[in-house]
């Protein structure tokens, strides 16, 4: 099922039903699919052929996102470049991927102009709102092109080619294959509620978690709400005035919403399935949205084994009785009916229920392996399944246990500590708005448990006052060692906390006479 079948699939349910709406202008899928079969049209025109890796740099854009079905109309290769990354990774990712052509948003010129001289397999660049001196505009190379259906089938099963975050070294170009967001899509529709006609509204990156969602919603002939840019209080208008179904947000966006004084008073009744993900949430957190904002629903996976290794339906966040299900609210949910999971040691083994390893998958799910990266593709499918490099367990009614990444796992005195679980109870405390909790290097302890803080706006605290608070909760050797105090947390592209920049700052600090 390429990614067109999605958008077609959409057309049999109406055509004149609105697909892509951004600010007052809205597409009907049937605009929609007349414009996937040009920009297609205009590919092969423009010398770009079947298997051939086509780039999208934009911020949230409903001609942007249009395209991506234009690509896979012409049996070209989807590459969707986060535009938040830095001019030098997206440079590299457009040259590690062999990128033949590369359509972007005026927004991001200056960073085209300062890398398509260093990317010599780019031949074609398309400016989707304006024109450039060295891109012709989306207009123009449009003008006279047909919508005559159009669907070639590309020589490889390769649809999209993700670039993993880049936080442990070089972005990895992850193939995904037609199966695996149908496998995906499947998931999201047999394990969340869709009543109706759905309206999903996109705020958080469509290069990530929020563009894939779009394909299942897409299947049902539901409307996609873009917003170009992050603005809570817009979010919160257009959940009342659209009618909103369906929406995701990270962990961090989460925590600025509750705090938003306009959400008490938006209508939220339409809403059916709040998703959240992409970064652990606090358990304290999760609760007083489940009572804010509605029907949250969990969803884990990674690049290589897209959004649905493991799913938490709204009601799973309940018991039976209505009571909130306090003991599941840290778990992932449960594995997907299409998804194996299974702990496996360092040895290979898989783990009886219940005993901690390494999370591992397998299934249709997960990628067909990492571009012209052989030796990587091997050391993530070691012994026939894909290995996550997350810790973790399952309970006896299967729901998954995230505990930490497998290399953030800290030994202090010959213990592990997940900081994980250290996090989820640094958020309980009233004052702290976010938490990392990293292993640094100590004499007595081999390594000390050290805190990050971020506070929520005006408040203060006492370091000793959080190291008894967390001693309380989960014990001595559990507790930080070392307390810090800062402004603002260093995060991803996606809002993840960036660790690895904390631990290097916390490293300098501690060398510095």
């Amino acid at each position: 099922m390429p990614l067109t079948h999605y958008l077609d699939k959409g057309v049999t349910l109406g055509g004149e039903q609105p697909c892509l709406t951004m600010g007052e202008t809205d597409l009907s899928y049937a605009e929609v699919q007349r414009i996937s079969h040009r920009v297609g049209r205009a590919l092969q025109h423009s010398g770009i052929a079947p298997g051939d890796k086509v780039a999208v740099l934009s911020s949230n854009d409903l001609h942007a996102f249009a395209s991506v079905f234009g690509i896979s109309r012409a049996g070209a290769v989807w590459c969707p470049i986060n535009p938040r990354n830095e001019a030098a990774e997206n440079r590299y990712v457009l040259d590690a991927f062999d990128c033949s052509a590369l359509l972007f948003h005026s927004n991001y010129a200056p960073m085209v102009e300062q890398i398509r001289r260093d990317c010599p397999k780019l031949k074609l660049l398309i400016c989707i709102d304006q024109a450039m001196p060295y891109a012709r505009s989306w207009h123009d190379w449009l003008a006279d092109v047909s919508d005559e259906p159009l669907n070639v089938k590309p020589p490889i099963d390769v649809v999209m080619i993700a670039g993993t975050g880049g936080t442990t070294g070089a972005p990895k170009g992850v193939m995904l294959s037609d199966r695996n967001l149908e496998t995906m899509s499947a998931l999201t529709l047999m394990g969340y509620p869709f009543e109706g006609r759905p309206s999903y509204l996109a705020l958080a990156p469509l290069t990530h978690a929020a563009g894939v969602l779009c394909l299942p919603i897409m299947a049902l002939g539901g409307r996609i709400v873009i917003m170009p840019k992050p603005d809570l209080d817009e979010f919160l208008r257009l959940i009342e005035v659209r009618h909103i179904t369906h929406t995701f947000l990270p962990p961090t966006l989460i925590y600025m919403l509750l705090q938003n004084p306009r959400l008490a008073e938006t209508d939220r009744s339409s809403l059916q399935c709040f998703w959240y993900g992409a970064a652990p949430i606090s358990v304290a957190r999760l609760e007083e949205a489940l009572h804010k904002i509605g029907p949250m629903a969990q969803l884990f996976g990674q690049t290589e084994a897209p959004m649905m290794i493991s799913m938490m339906r709204p009601q799973d966040h309940f018991h039976a009785d209505g009571s909130v299900a306090r003991e599941r609210l840290s778990s992932a949910g449960r594995p997907g009916p299409l998804v194996q999971v299974a702990m496996m040691d360092a040895e290979g083994q898989v783990l009886p229920r219940g005993q901690t390893g390494e999370i591992v998958v397998r299934g249709s799910l997960v990628m067909m392996g990492y571009y012209k990266d052989a030796a990587a593709t091997a050391e993530a499918s070691r012994h026939g399944w894909h290995h996550t490099g997350d810790i973790g367990y399952l309970d006896e009614d299967d729901y998954l246990f995230i505990v930490d990444r497998a290399k953030d796992m800290i030994i202090t005195g010959g213990f592990n500590v997940y900081s994980v679980e250290v996090e989820q109870a640094l958020m309980q405390h009233p004052d702290v708005q976010d938490s990392a909790v990293i292993g640094l290097p100590d004499e007595k302890w081999g390594e000390r448990v050290v805190a990050v803080l971020q506070l929520h706006k005006g408040r203060t605290v006492d370091p000793a006052e959080i190291q008894s608070f967390v001693k309380a909760r989960i014990g001595s050797v559990k507790s930080p060692k070392q307390v810090e105090i800062w402004a603002d947390l260093p995060r991803s592209k996606v809002g993840k906390v960036m660790k690895k920049d904390i631990r290097a700052e916390m490293l300098k600090k501690q060398v510095q006479p």
